[in-house]
């Protein structure tokens, strides 16, 4: 009798969304709530979902993008229709190109009013397809849970990304007797794809041959939690290896097969680079001269086939999930125990070079002027930081900087202003990851170590990170200004001239 009670009870639209996520295995949802959607954020949360209620739906958008990343399952982003829709599309476009999981839910308008000009009417649908995997609204009540589980599939399987799911405010309280409603089971996990085993005899040919090699870690390998394989396969191979911004922490920093230190030496001289899970794209100069060697053979890894010959053609292709496929180069390198030896040319020029900038770097470092320099600011911090710390970076020369100064030793620790280089990503970053830290890791700590500029896109989320009592540690380097700032006597000097909207170069000489 109870269950055919629960049958014949009526659920509400926003009940249906709520439970329909958490059945997908959802568990945060970042957002701001409003009209048509604050039934939706309650619903959740009875549903089991943790909501975080954020200050503006783009940092929103950014944390739920983050959870996708550090999880494997998207966060969702709750947003009003309209303007809030729109403040998110910043954060679904910076999904999309990082390749992140999140789903955004968005309110809309109500159905029966459309094209009257209804309250914060907009395309909504429409908008979304350009920043988007997957775009829909749900014809019905009923239909909604299989949309959901279509977003979520959607934005995990294949390149990662965001989808969007549109909710008009007539459906978030519409109602719907329980048994109408088709339960849709958890998706399964993304499928894993294996390389041709003839293209991996093919690397395998070309990494034995080279004279100059390279392995190149990115944040896809990162995401595919390829450390331990990678980590085996550089201790198999002795190859030197450079990770991409966020693929630090792979292979942890201080690993001697790090050149770092010597990247642009190590990218312009190398004959053979292993890709895993980096594009070649404007982080990586194209993978053109004269950044790199001009008859360079690129083997590129990447679950996404038409990735594959992007600005290079490839000498061998992999098409595949990056740990299955460094799991396959293994098996193969292994049955002729192969290893590249460690006192070669290449790795003394390399040493050479990494020595030279370290060098360089310490004696910036050590510099006692007034203001500090980037390298002893960051050289100040790295002794204080814990080494299972989660470092969110973003700002111009505190991003670039922060980068070679501060080390990774854990995969999945770095976030930055990444492939899409937006600044605004720091704070809600950061409050993603002492979320997802305080449910797995309680004891472990979240550094944002932003530019003043970058800190100013989103300084408000300070509110939202104090309301949580969310472990962060937000370091501002502060040079006043965007690249380089002006100090206080040069900006009263300035003052004195006239308008500080309408100064001239001319007038200030050299501060321009």
């Amino acid at each position: 009798p109870s269950q055919r009670r629960r049958e014949m009870e009526e659920i509400t639209g926003a009940q249906i969304i709520a439970e329909a996520l958490r059945a997908q295995n959802v568990e945060y949802m970042f957002g701001i709530v409003g009209v048509p959607v604050i039934e939706v954020a309650m619903a959740a949360q009875a549903a089991g979902i943790k909501y975080i209620g954020m200050r503006n739906e783009q940092a929103a958008c950014y944390a739920a993008s983050a959870v996708g990343y550090l999880t494997g399952r998207p966060g969702a982003c709750l947003v009003v229709s309209g303007p809030g829709l729109i403040h998110a599309l910043g954060g679904m476009a910076n999904a999309n190109m990082n390749c992140w999981p999140v789903v955004v839910v968005g309110g809309s308008s109500d159905q029966n009013q459309e094209t009257m000009g209804a309250f914060q009417e907009f395309p909504q649908v429409e908008a979304c397809r350009l920043y988007s995997k997957f775009s829909a609204r749900p014809s019905s009540l009923e239909a909604i849970p299989a949309v959901v589980e279509k977003a979520v599939r959607c934005s995990t399987y294949g390149r990662p990304g965001a989808c969007y799911i549109d909710i008009p405010g007539d459906m978030v309280n519409g109602r719907v007797e329980r048994a109408k409603v088709r339960v849709v089971p958890c998706c399964l996990p993304p499928p894993v794809s294996l390389a041709e085993p003839q293209a991996i005899s093919q690397v395998v040919a070309v990494l034995q041959q080279a004279k100059r090699p390279l392995l190149i870690i990115g944040k896809g390998a990162a995401y595919a939690h390829a450390e331990s394989n990678i980590q085996n396969l550089l201790d198999l191979t002795g190859f030197p290896f450079l990770p991409t911004p966020m693929g630090k922490g792979v292979v942890p920093d201080s690993h001697p097969n790090c050149v770092a230190a010597a990247r642009s030496r190590a990218l312009q001289q190398a004959d053979v680079i292993l890709l895993l899970g980096a594009r070649l794209n404007w982080m990586l100069h194209f993978g053109v001269p004269p950044r790199f060697h001009p008859n360079v053979k690129f083997i590129q890894v990447d679950l996404c086939a038409e990735e594959l010959g992007n600005n290079v053609r490839p000498a061998v292709a992999l098409l595949g999930d990056v740990n299955s496929v460094v799991e396959q180069l293994l098996s193969a390198l292994k049955q002729n125990m192969w290893k590249y030896p460690s006192d070669t040319e290449w790795w003394s020029m390399l040493k050479e070079k990494i020595q030279s900038n370290e060098q360089t770097t310490k004696e910036l470092a050590l510099q006692s002027s007034v203001p500090m320099n980037y390298y002893t600011v960051f050289h100040h911090v790295r002794e204080l930081l814990p080494k299972d710390c989660v470092i969110v970076s973003e700002g111009a020369n505190t991003m670039d900087i922060g980068r070679t100064m501060l080390h990774n030793y854990l995969p999945r620790h770095r976030l930055d202003a990444g492939t899409f280089g937006t600044m605004g990503v720091g704070l809600g970053f950061a409050i993603a990851a002492a979320v997802v830290a305080r449910e797995e890791d309680p004891a472990k700590r979240v550094v944002c170590v932003e530019g003043d500029s970058a800190f100013g896109f989103s300084g408000m989320e300070v509110e939202t990170i104090c309301r949580y009592n969310l472990p962060i540690i937000i370091i501002v380097v502060n040079n006043n200004g965007i690249y380089s700032g002006l100090d206080k006597d040069t900006w009263k000097e300035m003052e004195k001239i006239g308008d500080l909207t309408s100064v001239k170069c001319s007038l200030v000489g050299s501060i321009c």
